[in-house]
């Protein structure tokens, strides 16, 4: 190889090496200065990618968990609330069943149901967590009657986010009344079909007892649906109802066909035990999905009309879920005795509430833990695409300190090259 002066092929390559070593060197400084093997998008474009995804996944799972840990305790406040108010209903209905015992100062005892009562207004009230309370279902809105937990966003593989929620439905414990218009929708305009809707249908009493359906075929937030009782014969005589209100349920947001045909039906049961007791032989009302069957008497003679109407939602105040126990009056032998059928259906409203709300509780803190479970496995997996190995970045750092001094040392050598030509021209 020709030597020269002006170009030293040597000390080029030397310092060529030299270079590569030190920028090897300032990778694995950085790697074990951050950890990380892919630390910005030059290390590895893809992997920072895919990362960068994840941890904003990561993030956003985060926020997820505080939102099921705040819906979790909202829902845990209600479900406490309801089985509060479960306790101070069997106390109430203790006090109905010693109200049906003949030797009893009944009065006495109903001001005790009255103080109970009080008491549960006052557990229904409290009952909120952060504003929102799972105890009172009284919004004629579209959607007050649920709450959305945020529970999961789901990935698809074109990218596309979906947030998922839990729906937690209100289950309404609130004693408050229903206040039904006075003015009934004309029938042909009205959610019902049936033989009594919006006209008067008389139930004669006769040995093969007669019925009348009516059918509820749409239910929004707000409507009133109402029976009214006229034309009461024989042992019936007293069942004609006052007005719209006597009879009546008023939908709940979230209300079902179904729960509409069950309330109306609950109310005219009640109504009829109140009013006729003995008398009402085989008069009730059934339901079959949104169907109601009046039922009228087995005894000839014991006649009444029904005419089962609408009123809009703007004329009704929606009632409570436990808004009979307003009507609970113990001071007298009949009302105890109309009393304790009264309670059943109340309990049972609390033990519904109960069931639904821990039905809900656990839910929450299933995913919870799965969301945890999700987070921990999300930071495994960036962990595996960015983190570096430390153990291997130690020892090829001691490595690559060697090359660098061994680099160095060449460097010199080849730098010293041109020294020997000029020893040739002495």
């Amino acid at each position: 190889m020709a030597a020269s002066i002006l170009t030293n092929t040597s000390a080029m390559i030397a310092l060529q090496n030299l270079r590569n070593t030190n920028q090897n060197l300032a990778e694995v400084n950085g790697q074990i200065s951050t950890g990380k093997k892919v630390a910005s998008a030059k290390d590895n474009a893809a992997v920072f990618a895919i990362s960068s995804v994840m941890e904003s996944d990561v993030a956003g799972f985060k926020a997820i968990s505080e939102s099921l840990s705040l819906g979790g305790s909202t829902v845990a406040v209600a479900s406490n609330g309801a089985k509060q108010v479960g306790e101070l209903l069997n106390e109430i209905k203790g006090k109905i069943v010693a109200a049906n015992e003949e030797n009893i100062d009944r009065q006495k005892l109903q001001d005790e149901v009255a103080s109970l009562r009080s008491q549960i207004e006052g557990i229904v009230n409290a009952a909120q967590f952060n504003g929102l309370n799972l105890l009172s279902n009284t919004e004629k809105a579209d959607g007050s009657g649920r709450v959305d937990i945020l529970a999961s966003l789901d990935r698809a593989s074109d990218g596309t986010v979906t947030a998922r929620s839990i729906s937690v439905s209100k289950q309404d414990l609130s004693t408050q009344q229903s206040a039904i218009g006075t003015t009934i929708t004309a029938a042909a305009s009205d959610d019902l079909t049936g033989t009594a809707n919006g006209t008067s249908t008389a139930l004669t009493g006769a040995a093969t007892p007669p019925t009348q359906t009516v059918t509820v075929d749409a239910v929004s937030a707000g409507e009133g649906f109402t029976v009214q009782i006229t034309g009461g014969a024989g042992n019936l005589a007293g069942l004609n109802t006052g007005g719209t209100g006597d009879i009546s349920y008023v939908a709940r947001d979230g209300d079902t066909v179904e729960d509409v045909a069950r309330g109306l039906a609950a109310a005219f049961n009640s109504y009829i035990e109140e009013n006729a007791g003995a008398d009402a032989s085989t008069v009730a009302a059934t339901v079959s999905g949104g169907t109601i069957t009046f039922t009228g008497s087995s005894a000839t003679g014991d006649n009444f009309s029904i005419n089962v109407g609408q009123v809009g939602a703007a004329e009704n105040t929606i009632g409570g879920g436990l808004e009979a126990l307003a009507t609970i009056d113990v001071s007298t032998e009949a009302g105890a005795d109309a009393a304790l059928e009264a309670i059943e259906g109340l309990i049972q409203t609390t033990i519904n509430a109960q069931a639904a709300f821990g039905t809900t509780e656990k839910r929450v803190e299933l995913q919870n833990d799965f969301m945890s479970s999700l987070v921990d496995s999300f930071k495994s997996g960036i962990g595996a695409l960015v983190d570096a190995d430390l153990e291997e970045a130690s020892a090829r750092l001691q490595a690559l300190q060697v090359q660098q001094q061994l680099g160095v040392q060449a460097l010199s050598i080849a730098n010293q090259a041109p020294q020997n030509i000029l020893a040739l021209f002495r």
